[in-house]
Protein backbone atom coordinates (compact mmCIF):
# COMPACT_ATOMS: atom_id res chain seq x y z
CA UNK A 1 0.00 0.00 0.00
CA UNK A 2 1.35 3.44 -1.24
CA UNK A 3 1.72 5.72 1.43
CA UNK A 4 1.90 10.02 1.11
CA UNK A 5 5.22 11.49 2.25
CA UNK A 6 3.36 14.02 3.53
CA UNK A 7 1.56 11.49 6.02
CA UNK A 8 4.50 8.97 6.48
CA UNK A 9 6.85 11.97 8.60
CA UNK A 10 3.92 12.57 10.81
CA UNK A 11 3.36 8.87 11.46
CA UNK A 12 7.12 8.34 12.13
CA UNK A 13 6.97 10.91 14.46
CA UNK A 14 4.30 9.79 16.16
CA UNK A 15 5.63 6.37 16.63
CA UNK A 16 8.85 7.88 17.89
CA UNK A 17 6.63 9.48 20.67
CA UNK A 18 4.62 6.33 21.90
CA UNK A 19 4.95 4.50 24.75
CA UNK A 20 7.67 5.91 27.29
CA UNK A 21 4.69 4.57 30.83
CA UNK A 22 6.21 1.39 31.01
CA UNK A 23 10.10 2.65 31.97
CA UNK A 24 9.02 6.30 33.22
CA UNK A 25 11.09 7.53 35.30
CA UNK A 26 13.39 4.32 35.53
CA UNK A 27 16.05 6.00 33.89
CA UNK A 28 18.92 7.79 35.00
CA UNK A 29 19.54 9.62 32.19
CA UNK A 30 23.25 9.25 32.03
CA UNK A 31 23.50 7.79 28.46
CA UNK A 32 24.27 10.69 25.50
CA UNK A 33 21.47 11.12 22.87
CA UNK A 34 23.38 10.01 20.42
CA UNK A 35 23.11 6.49 22.32
CA UNK A 36 19.02 6.43 21.52
CA UNK A 37 18.65 5.37 18.14
CA UNK A 38 21.74 3.22 17.88
CA UNK A 39 21.94 -0.01 20.60
CA UNK A 40 18.38 0.25 22.13
CA UNK A 41 15.90 -1.61 20.70
CA UNK A 42 12.80 -0.33 19.01
CA UNK A 43 10.97 -0.11 22.44
CA UNK A 44 13.93 1.44 24.31
CA UNK A 45 13.83 4.42 22.05
CA UNK A 46 10.17 5.38 22.18
CA UNK A 47 10.16 4.41 26.02
CA UNK A 48 13.37 7.22 26.31
CA UNK A 49 11.65 9.59 24.02
CA UNK A 50 9.08 9.90 25.91
CA UNK A 51 10.88 10.65 28.89
CA UNK A 52 12.93 12.86 27.84
CA UNK A 53 10.23 15.01 26.94
CA UNK A 54 8.74 14.01 30.93
CA UNK A 55 12.14 15.27 32.06
CA UNK A 56 14.04 17.69 29.82
CA UNK A 57 11.68 19.47 27.10
CA UNK A 58 11.28 23.24 27.92
CA UNK A 59 7.27 23.27 28.22
CA UNK A 60 5.26 21.44 30.43
CA UNK A 61 3.55 18.44 28.36
CA UNK A 62 1.20 16.25 28.65
CA UNK A 63 2.73 13.16 27.87
CA UNK A 64 -0.30 11.06 28.38
CA UNK A 65 -2.24 12.91 25.74
CA UNK A 66 1.03 12.09 23.65
CA UNK A 67 0.86 8.31 23.59
CA UNK A 68 -2.72 8.54 23.08
CA UNK A 69 -2.62 10.14 19.94
CA UNK A 70 0.42 8.32 19.08
CA UNK A 71 -1.30 4.85 19.97
CA UNK A 72 -4.51 6.18 17.50
CA UNK A 73 -1.84 7.16 14.72
CA UNK A 74 -0.34 3.76 14.86
CA UNK A 75 -3.29 1.78 14.92
CA UNK A 76 -4.92 4.03 11.89
CA UNK A 77 -2.21 2.31 10.04
CA UNK A 78 -3.14 -1.23 10.53
CA UNK A 79 -6.75 -1.33 9.95
CA UNK A 80 -9.88 -0.03 10.28
CA UNK A 81 -11.13 -1.73 12.77
CA UNK A 82 -8.05 -1.66 15.18
CA UNK A 83 -8.73 1.07 18.27
CA UNK A 84 -7.93 2.63 21.03
CA UNK A 85 -10.53 2.73 24.06
CA UNK A 86 -9.13 5.65 26.71
CA UNK A 87 -9.50 5.04 30.69
CA UNK A 88 -12.21 7.67 30.25
CA UNK A 89 -14.03 5.45 27.68
CA UNK A 90 -13.70 1.87 29.20
CA UNK A 91 -16.60 1.94 31.68
CA UNK A 92 -18.80 3.04 28.84
CA UNK A 93 -17.74 0.70 26.42
CA UNK A 94 -17.67 -2.45 28.97
CA UNK A 95 -21.48 -1.87 29.69
CA UNK A 96 -22.76 -1.38 26.48
CA UNK A 97 -21.43 -5.12 25.52
CA UNK A 98 -22.18 -6.52 29.36
CA UNK A 99 -25.40 -5.57 28.02
CA UNK A 100 -26.91 -3.79 31.75
CA UNK A 101 -25.18 -1.72 34.47
CA UNK A 102 -26.00 -0.52 37.79
CA UNK A 103 -28.62 2.31 38.27
CA UNK A 104 -32.07 3.46 39.15
CA UNK A 105 -34.04 2.12 35.76
CA UNK A 106 -35.11 5.37 33.92
CA UNK A 107 -34.65 7.00 30.09
CA UNK A 108 -34.62 10.09 30.54
CA UNK A 109 -33.18 13.30 28.73
CA UNK A 110 -32.36 17.27 29.81
CA UNK A 111 -34.93 19.18 28.76
CA UNK A 112 -34.28 22.65 29.59
CA UNK A 113 -31.12 21.26 32.11
CA UNK A 114 -33.18 19.11 34.21
CA UNK A 115 -33.34 15.36 34.50
CA UNK A 116 -36.38 14.64 32.81
CA UNK A 117 -38.07 10.94 33.28
CA UNK A 118 -39.34 10.03 29.56
CA UNK A 119 -40.24 6.44 30.99
CA UNK A 120 -39.15 4.54 33.87
CA UNK A 121 -37.72 0.78 32.79
CA UNK A 122 -40.82 -1.89 33.95
CA UNK A 123 -40.42 -3.51 36.94
CA UNK A 124 -37.01 -1.82 37.39
CA UNK A 125 -35.98 0.19 40.70
CA UNK A 126 -37.71 3.73 39.78
CA UNK A 127 -40.42 2.00 38.58
CA UNK A 128 -41.29 -0.29 41.66
CA UNK A 129 -41.38 2.91 43.70
CA UNK A 130 -43.49 4.89 41.47
CA UNK A 131 -41.85 6.88 39.35
CA UNK A 132 -43.56 8.40 36.31
CA UNK A 133 -42.83 9.54 32.94
CA UNK A 134 -42.66 13.23 33.35
CA UNK A 135 -41.31 13.26 36.77
CA UNK A 136 -38.25 15.90 36.89
CA UNK A 137 -35.68 14.49 39.47
CA UNK A 138 -34.19 18.00 41.20
CA UNK A 139 -31.81 16.40 44.08
CA UNK A 140 -30.33 13.02 44.56
CA UNK A 141 -28.70 13.01 48.40
CA UNK A 142 -29.88 16.26 48.94
CA UNK A 143 -27.31 17.35 45.77
CA UNK A 144 -28.92 19.29 43.13
CA UNK A 145 -28.78 17.40 39.57
CA UNK A 146 -29.97 20.33 37.41
CA UNK A 147 -28.85 23.59 36.28
CA UNK A 148 -26.56 24.59 32.81
CA UNK A 149 -23.01 23.94 35.31
CA UNK A 150 -23.81 20.39 36.03
CA UNK A 151 -22.32 17.84 33.70
CA UNK A 152 -24.23 14.67 32.33
CA UNK A 153 -20.96 12.82 34.06
CA UNK A 154 -21.97 14.70 37.47
CA UNK A 155 -25.66 13.45 36.71
CA UNK A 156 -24.46 9.67 36.42
CA UNK A 157 -22.42 9.75 39.30
CA UNK A 158 -25.20 10.87 41.26
CA UNK A 159 -27.06 8.17 39.66
CA UNK A 160 -25.21 5.04 39.41
CA UNK A 161 -23.56 3.17 42.40
CA UNK A 162 -23.06 0.17 43.59
CA UNK A 163 -25.95 -2.65 43.34
CA UNK A 164 -28.56 -2.51 46.34
CA UNK A 165 -27.08 0.64 47.49
CA UNK A 166 -29.88 3.32 48.28
CA UNK A 167 -30.33 6.79 46.87
CA UNK A 168 -33.21 9.28 48.00
CA UNK A 169 -34.24 11.67 45.13
CA UNK A 170 -36.57 14.83 45.11
CA UNK A 171 -39.15 15.24 42.54
CA UNK A 172 -41.47 17.63 41.19
CA UNK A 173 -44.51 16.15 39.22
CA UNK A 174 -46.82 18.37 37.89
CA UNK A 175 -49.89 19.37 39.84
CA UNK A 176 -48.21 18.08 42.81
CA UNK A 177 -48.08 20.83 45.10
CA UNK A 178 -44.65 20.15 46.79
CA UNK A 179 -41.83 17.88 45.94
CA UNK A 180 -42.16 14.03 46.08
CA UNK A 181 -39.55 12.06 48.31
CA UNK A 182 -38.64 9.11 46.28
CA UNK A 183 -35.64 5.94 48.01
CA UNK A 184 -34.53 4.18 45.30
CA UNK A 185 -32.53 0.77 46.02
CA UNK A 186 -29.99 0.63 42.75
CA UNK A 187 -30.21 -2.27 41.13
CA UNK A 188 -28.85 -4.00 37.75
CA UNK A 189 -30.61 -1.99 34.78
CA UNK A 190 -30.39 -4.29 31.33
CA UNK A 191 -29.55 -2.65 28.09
CA UNK A 192 -31.58 -4.44 25.62
CA UNK A 193 -29.68 -5.92 22.56
CA UNK A 194 -33.34 -7.51 21.65
CA UNK A 195 -35.46 -4.51 20.44
CA UNK A 196 -38.61 -6.06 19.35
CA UNK A 197 -39.61 -9.80 18.87
CA UNK A 198 -43.31 -10.06 17.83
CA UNK A 199 -45.75 -11.98 15.62
CA UNK A 200 -45.22 -10.84 12.01
CA UNK A 201 -48.69 -13.51 10.88
CA UNK A 202 -49.95 -16.60 12.41
CA UNK A 203 -46.55 -18.28 11.55
CA UNK A 204 -44.16 -15.56 10.96
CA UNK A 205 -42.27 -14.57 14.04
CA UNK A 206 -39.97 -11.56 14.75
CA UNK A 207 -36.92 -10.64 15.92
CA UNK A 208 -34.73 -7.55 16.01
CA UNK A 209 -31.21 -7.47 16.99
CA UNK A 210 -29.28 -3.99 17.81
CA UNK A 211 -25.73 -5.70 18.79
CA UNK A 212 -24.34 -8.90 20.08
CA UNK A 213 -23.32 -8.15 23.83
CA UNK A 214 -22.91 -10.57 26.35
CA UNK A 215 -26.29 -10.75 27.32
CA UNK A 216 -27.87 -11.20 23.66
CA UNK A 217 -28.14 -14.78 23.29
CA UNK A 218 -30.29 -14.90 26.28
CA UNK A 219 -32.43 -12.70 25.15
CA UNK A 220 -32.83 -13.51 21.80
CA UNK A 221 -33.33 -17.07 23.45
CA UNK A 222 -36.21 -15.67 25.63
CA UNK A 223 -37.89 -14.33 22.91
CA UNK A 224 -37.73 -17.38 20.41
CA UNK A 225 -39.44 -19.58 23.18
CA UNK A 226 -41.78 -17.11 23.45
CA UNK A 227 -42.53 -16.84 19.58
CA UNK A 228 -42.78 -20.47 19.28
CA UNK A 229 -45.07 -20.63 22.29
CA UNK A 230 -47.55 -18.45 19.86
CA UNK A 231 -47.17 -20.62 17.38
CA UNK A 232 -43.81 -19.51 14.87
CA UNK A 233 -42.87 -21.75 12.21
CA UNK A 234 -40.77 -19.27 10.70
CA UNK A 235 -38.98 -16.43 12.28
CA UNK A 236 -37.43 -13.60 10.77
CA UNK A 237 -34.24 -12.14 12.17
CA UNK A 238 -33.92 -8.37 11.75
CA UNK A 239 -30.04 -7.30 11.87
CA UNK A 240 -30.41 -4.16 10.02
CA UNK A 241 -27.90 -1.54 11.14
CA UNK A 242 -26.52 -4.01 13.99
CA UNK A 243 -22.75 -3.27 14.14
CA UNK A 244 -21.61 -6.95 15.57
CA UNK A 245 -19.85 -7.62 18.76
CA UNK A 246 -19.18 -11.04 20.45
CA UNK A 247 -18.35 -13.35 17.88
CA UNK A 248 -18.90 -16.12 20.56
CA UNK A 249 -23.06 -14.67 21.03
CA UNK A 250 -23.31 -14.66 16.93
CA UNK A 251 -22.10 -18.97 17.04
CA UNK A 252 -24.57 -19.29 19.98
CA UNK A 253 -28.08 -17.66 18.12
CA UNK A 254 -26.87 -19.64 14.47
CA UNK A 255 -26.35 -22.65 16.28
CA UNK A 256 -30.40 -22.56 16.90
CA UNK A 257 -31.16 -23.34 13.25
CA UNK A 258 -28.32 -25.61 12.45
CA UNK A 259 -28.07 -29.49 12.57
CA UNK A 260 -25.54 -31.15 14.39
CA UNK A 261 -21.91 -30.78 13.42
CA UNK A 262 -22.48 -27.92 10.68
CA UNK A 263 -19.78 -25.73 10.25
CA UNK A 264 -20.59 -21.85 11.31
CA UNK A 265 -17.50 -20.82 10.66
CA UNK A 266 -13.66 -20.87 10.70
CA UNK A 267 -10.77 -18.06 11.49
CA UNK A 268 -7.32 -18.18 10.92
CA UNK A 269 -4.01 -16.08 11.71
CA UNK A 270 -1.05 -14.86 10.72
CA UNK A 271 0.62 -17.67 11.95
CA UNK A 272 -2.20 -19.69 9.81
CA UNK A 273 -3.81 -21.53 12.94
CA UNK A 274 -7.53 -22.37 12.10
CA UNK A 275 -10.12 -22.50 14.72
CA UNK A 276 -13.70 -24.40 13.88
CA UNK A 277 -17.15 -23.70 14.98
CA UNK A 278 -19.38 -26.38 14.77
CA UNK A 279 -23.17 -26.66 15.66
CA UNK A 280 -24.51 -28.26 18.64
CA UNK A 281 -27.19 -30.85 19.51
CA UNK A 282 -28.62 -27.69 21.27
CA UNK A 283 -30.32 -26.25 18.67
CA UNK A 284 -34.56 -25.34 18.88
CA UNK A 285 -35.41 -24.16 15.78
CA UNK A 286 -33.54 -26.31 12.87
CA UNK A 287 -37.20 -27.25 11.55
CA UNK A 288 -38.26 -24.05 10.79
CA UNK A 289 -37.51 -21.91 7.83
CA UNK A 290 -35.45 -18.33 8.91
CA UNK A 291 -35.38 -15.05 7.08
CA UNK A 292 -32.19 -12.79 8.05
CA UNK A 293 -32.66 -9.20 7.33
CA UNK A 294 -29.79 -7.18 5.99
CA UNK A 295 -28.65 -3.61 4.96
CA UNK A 296 -25.67 -2.18 4.08
CA UNK A 297 -25.00 -1.21 8.04
CA UNK A 298 -24.89 -5.06 9.09
CA UNK A 299 -21.85 -5.68 10.06
CA UNK A 300 -19.11 -8.33 11.81
CA UNK A 301 -21.08 -10.60 14.26
CA UNK A 302 -24.59 -9.94 11.76
CA UNK A 303 -22.86 -10.88 8.84
CA UNK A 304 -21.35 -14.15 10.79
CA UNK A 305 -24.81 -15.62 11.25
CA UNK A 306 -26.12 -14.18 7.87
CA UNK A 307 -23.07 -15.72 6.25
CA UNK A 308 -23.39 -19.22 7.85
CA UNK A 309 -27.12 -19.68 7.38
CA UNK A 310 -26.18 -18.64 3.93
CA UNK A 311 -23.60 -21.29 3.37
CA UNK A 312 -25.70 -23.87 4.85
CA UNK A 313 -28.67 -23.40 2.76
CA UNK A 314 -30.27 -22.67 5.87
CA UNK A 315 -33.34 -19.84 4.84
CA UNK A 316 -33.12 -16.87 3.13
CA UNK A 317 -31.37 -13.49 3.53
CA UNK A 318 -33.17 -10.78 1.97
CA UNK A 319 -31.85 -6.93 2.24
CA UNK A 320 -29.26 -5.68 0.45
CA UNK A 321 -25.44 -6.14 0.51
CA UNK A 322 -24.11 -6.21 4.15
CA UNK A 323 -20.94 -3.91 5.29
CA UNK A 324 -18.01 -6.24 4.95
CA UNK A 325 -16.28 -6.64 7.83
CA UNK A 326 -14.64 -9.81 8.38
CA UNK A 327 -12.02 -9.62 10.58
CA UNK A 328 -12.01 -10.73 14.40
CA UNK A 329 -10.72 -8.24 17.31
CA UNK A 330 -9.45 -9.07 21.02
CA UNK A 331 -9.63 -6.70 23.51
CA UNK A 332 -6.32 -6.13 25.43
CA UNK A 333 -5.27 -4.05 28.77
CA UNK A 334 -2.98 -1.45 28.07
CA UNK A 335 -1.93 -1.49 31.93
CA UNK A 336 -3.45 2.58 32.54
CA UNK A 337 -6.64 1.62 32.54
CA UNK A 338 -7.13 2.22 28.96
CA UNK A 339 -7.59 -0.85 26.35
CA UNK A 340 -6.51 -1.60 22.62
CA UNK A 341 -9.20 -3.51 20.38
CA UNK A 342 -6.37 -5.47 18.20
CA UNK A 343 -6.83 -7.28 15.08
CA UNK A 344 -6.05 -10.69 15.53
CA UNK A 345 -7.40 -13.07 12.88
CA UNK A 346 -9.85 -13.28 9.90
CA UNK A 347 -12.95 -15.12 9.34
CA UNK A 348 -14.02 -17.21 7.13
CA UNK A 349 -17.93 -18.08 6.54
CA UNK A 350 -18.31 -22.17 6.19
CA UNK A 351 -17.62 -22.32 2.05
CA UNK A 352 -13.96 -20.92 2.88
CA UNK A 353 -15.11 -17.04 1.99
CA UNK A 354 -13.57 -13.91 3.74
CA UNK A 355 -16.17 -11.44 3.35
CA UNK A 356 -13.62 -8.66 4.06
CA UNK A 357 -13.55 -5.55 1.68
CA UNK A 358 -10.46 -3.96 0.87
CA UNK A 359 -9.13 -1.24 2.61
CA UNK A 360 -6.17 -0.67 1.00
CA UNK A 361 -6.71 2.75 -0.21
CA UNK A 362 -6.89 3.79 3.70
CA UNK A 363 -9.51 3.87 6.53
CA UNK A 364 -11.00 7.00 4.90
CA UNK A 365 -12.06 6.11 1.73
CA UNK A 366 -12.97 2.46 3.13
CA UNK A 367 -15.86 4.39 5.77
CA UNK A 368 -16.82 6.60 2.84
CA UNK A 369 -17.88 3.47 0.93
CA UNK A 370 -21.47 4.25 1.81
CA UNK A 371 -21.56 6.88 -0.05
CA UNK A 372 -19.48 4.65 -3.54
CA UNK A 373 -22.63 2.45 -2.78
CA UNK A 374 -25.44 5.32 -2.81
CA UNK A 375 -23.64 6.92 -5.90
CA UNK A 376 -23.69 4.15 -7.83
CA UNK A 377 -27.29 2.97 -7.64
CA UNK A 378 -26.53 0.06 -5.72
CA UNK A 379 -28.97 0.54 -2.91
CA UNK A 380 -31.35 0.65 -5.43
CA UNK A 381 -30.73 -1.60 -7.93
CA UNK A 382 -28.67 -5.29 -7.60
CA UNK A 383 -27.61 -5.21 -11.00
CA UNK A 384 -25.24 -2.43 -9.62
CA UNK A 385 -23.79 -4.71 -6.87
CA UNK A 386 -20.33 -4.83 -7.82
CA UNK A 387 -18.55 -8.78 -7.39
CA UNK A 388 -15.92 -10.42 -8.17
CA UNK A 389 -15.77 -13.66 -9.85
CA UNK A 390 -12.51 -14.96 -8.83
CA UNK A 391 -13.99 -15.15 -5.19
CA UNK A 392 -17.18 -17.42 -6.19
CA UNK A 393 -18.21 -19.75 -3.95
CA UNK A 394 -20.93 -22.84 -4.10
CA UNK A 395 -22.88 -24.35 -1.80
CA UNK A 396 -23.59 -27.90 -0.67
CA UNK A 397 -26.99 -27.46 -2.71
CA UNK A 398 -25.04 -25.38 -5.40
CA UNK A 399 -26.24 -21.73 -5.03
CA UNK A 400 -23.40 -19.21 -6.00
CA UNK A 401 -21.93 -17.01 -3.35
CA UNK A 402 -19.46 -14.51 -2.78
CA UNK A 403 -16.35 -12.89 -0.77
CA UNK A 404 -14.49 -9.69 -1.09
CA UNK A 405 -16.98 -7.34 0.36
CA UNK A 406 -19.80 -8.28 2.53
CA UNK A 407 -23.15 -10.52 2.23
CA UNK A 408 -25.24 -10.24 -0.84
CA UNK A 409 -28.83 -11.23 -0.16
CA UNK A 410 -30.86 -13.99 -1.78
CA UNK A 411 -33.49 -11.61 -1.95
CA UNK A 412 -32.69 -7.95 -2.82
CA UNK A 413 -34.64 -5.50 -1.30
CA UNK A 414 -33.96 -1.23 -2.48
CA UNK A 415 -33.97 1.20 0.11
CA UNK A 416 -37.17 2.66 0.75
CA UNK A 417 -36.97 6.47 -0.18
CA UNK A 418 -40.14 7.56 2.03
CA UNK A 419 -39.24 5.69 5.04
CA UNK A 420 -35.31 5.98 5.16
CA UNK A 421 -35.00 9.68 3.38
CA UNK A 422 -32.23 11.53 4.60
CA UNK A 423 -35.01 13.99 5.73
CA UNK A 424 -36.43 11.59 8.00
CA UNK A 425 -32.75 10.38 9.08
CA UNK A 426 -31.63 14.03 10.47
CA UNK A 427 -34.93 13.92 12.47
CA UNK A 428 -34.21 10.67 14.16
CA UNK A 429 -30.84 11.24 14.72
CA UNK A 430 -31.30 14.51 16.38
CA UNK A 431 -33.97 13.79 18.57
CA UNK A 432 -36.48 15.86 17.08
CA UNK A 433 -39.39 12.83 17.34
CA UNK A 434 -38.56 12.07 20.89
CA UNK A 435 -38.46 15.53 22.32
CA UNK A 436 -41.52 16.40 20.56
CA UNK A 437 -43.57 14.13 21.43
CA UNK A 438 -42.49 14.30 25.33
CA UNK A 439 -43.39 18.11 24.89
CA UNK A 440 -47.14 16.72 23.78
CA UNK A 441 -47.11 13.81 26.72
CA UNK A 442 -46.48 16.53 29.02
CA UNK A 443 -49.26 18.76 28.37
CA UNK A 444 -51.94 15.77 29.41
CA UNK A 445 -50.69 12.26 30.53
CA UNK A 446 -53.77 11.37 31.61
CA UNK A 447 -55.68 11.19 28.55
CA UNK A 448 -53.87 8.03 27.82
CA UNK A 449 -54.58 6.51 31.42
CA UNK A 450 -55.58 2.74 30.86
CA UNK A 451 -54.77 2.82 26.88
CA UNK A 452 -53.49 -0.96 26.33
CA UNK A 453 -50.48 -1.28 23.93
CA UNK A 454 -52.59 -3.38 21.77
CA UNK A 455 -55.33 -0.90 21.47
CA UNK A 456 -52.96 1.61 20.70
CA UNK A 457 -51.21 -0.15 17.80
CA UNK A 458 -54.38 -0.94 16.61
CA UNK A 459 -57.02 1.69 17.09
CA UNK A 460 -54.83 5.48 17.68
CA UNK A 461 -54.09 7.83 15.15
CA UNK A 462 -52.34 10.99 14.51
CA UNK A 463 -54.01 14.04 13.72
CA UNK A 464 -53.14 16.33 10.96
CA UNK A 465 -53.14 19.16 13.93
CA UNK A 466 -50.24 17.34 15.62
CA UNK A 467 -48.22 17.29 11.89
CA UNK A 468 -48.96 20.88 12.57
CA UNK A 469 -47.34 21.28 15.76
CA UNK A 470 -44.47 19.08 14.77
CA UNK A 471 -44.07 21.48 11.92
CA UNK A 472 -44.06 24.56 14.13
CA UNK A 473 -41.76 22.97 17.25
CA UNK A 474 -39.07 22.44 13.77
CA UNK A 475 -39.25 25.19 12.88
CA UNK A 476 -38.85 26.55 16.27
CA UNK A 477 -35.78 24.05 16.68
CA UNK A 478 -33.67 24.75 13.44
CA UNK A 479 -34.60 28.50 13.23
CA UNK A 480 -35.96 27.63 9.18
CA UNK A 481 -39.15 26.36 7.30
CA UNK A 482 -39.38 23.37 6.74
CA UNK A 483 -42.88 21.27 5.63
CA UNK A 484 -43.55 17.84 5.37
CA UNK A 485 -45.27 17.44 1.85
CA UNK A 486 -43.54 14.41 0.32
CA UNK A 487 -43.51 12.79 3.64
CA UNK A 488 -46.53 13.74 5.72
CA UNK A 489 -47.42 10.04 6.40
CA UNK A 490 -44.11 8.98 7.02
CA UNK A 491 -43.94 11.98 9.51
CA UNK A 492 -47.21 10.59 11.28
CA UNK A 493 -46.02 6.98 11.61
CA UNK A 494 -42.99 8.02 13.34
CA UNK A 495 -44.85 10.33 15.69
CA UNK A 496 -47.28 7.54 16.76
CA UNK A 497 -44.19 4.95 17.08
CA UNK A 498 -42.28 7.82 19.14
CA UNK A 499 -44.86 7.96 21.26
CA UNK A 500 -45.76 4.52 21.69
CA UNK A 501 -42.09 4.02 22.80
CA UNK A 502 -42.76 6.73 25.24
CA UNK A 503 -45.65 5.24 26.77
CA UNK A 504 -44.76 1.69 26.74
CA UNK A 505 -41.77 0.20 25.47
CA UNK A 506 -39.26 -0.42 22.18
CA UNK A 507 -41.24 -3.56 21.03
CA UNK A 508 -44.03 -0.45 20.64
CA UNK A 509 -42.23 1.16 18.70
CA UNK A 510 -41.04 -1.44 16.67
CA UNK A 511 -44.21 -3.41 15.89
CA UNK A 512 -45.45 0.20 14.05
CA UNK A 513 -42.58 1.11 12.42
CA UNK A 514 -43.31 -2.20 10.76
CA UNK A 515 -46.43 -1.70 9.23
CA UNK A 516 -44.61 0.13 6.88
CA UNK A 517 -41.66 -1.43 6.61
CA UNK A 518 -40.88 -2.80 2.85
CA UNK A 519 -38.15 -5.49 4.30
CA UNK A 520 -40.95 -6.61 6.19
CA UNK A 521 -43.54 -6.94 3.66
CA UNK A 522 -41.58 -8.89 1.63
CA UNK A 523 -40.83 -11.47 4.28
CA UNK A 524 -44.63 -11.77 4.62
CA UNK A 525 -45.12 -12.16 0.78
CA UNK A 526 -42.04 -15.10 0.65
CA UNK A 527 -43.49 -16.80 3.69
CA UNK A 528 -46.64 -16.85 1.53
CA UNK A 529 -45.15 -18.02 -1.38
CA UNK A 530 -45.53 -14.79 -3.60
Amino acid sequence: MKTDRKVLLPLIIGVALAAGVYIGGKLGFSDTSDRLFTSNSKKDKLNRLIDYIDYEYVDEINTDSIVDVTVNGILDNLDPHSVYIPESEMERVAENMKGDFVGIGINFSRATDTVTVIRAIKNGPSDRVGIKGGDRILFADGQPIFGRNVSDDDILKRLKGEIDTKVNLKVYRKGEPELLDFTVVRDNVPIRSVDASYMLTESVGYIKINRFAESTYKEFKKALDKLQNQGATELAIDLRDNPGGFLGIAEQIVDEFLEDDKLILFTKNKKGRIEKSFATKRGDFEEGHVYVLINENSASASEIVAGALQDNDKGTIVGRRSYGKGLVQREMSLGDGSAVRLTVSRYYTPTGRSIQRSYDKGNRDYYDEYFDRLDSGELLDPEKIKVDDSLKFRTPNGKIVYGGGGIIPDIFVPIDVGMENETIGVMLRRGFFRSFVFQELDQDRSYYEGVTSEDFIKNFEVSDDIVVRFQDFMRQGINRRITFVAYNEEVKLYIKATLGEQLFDRNVFEQIIGEKDVMIEEVIKLSRGE
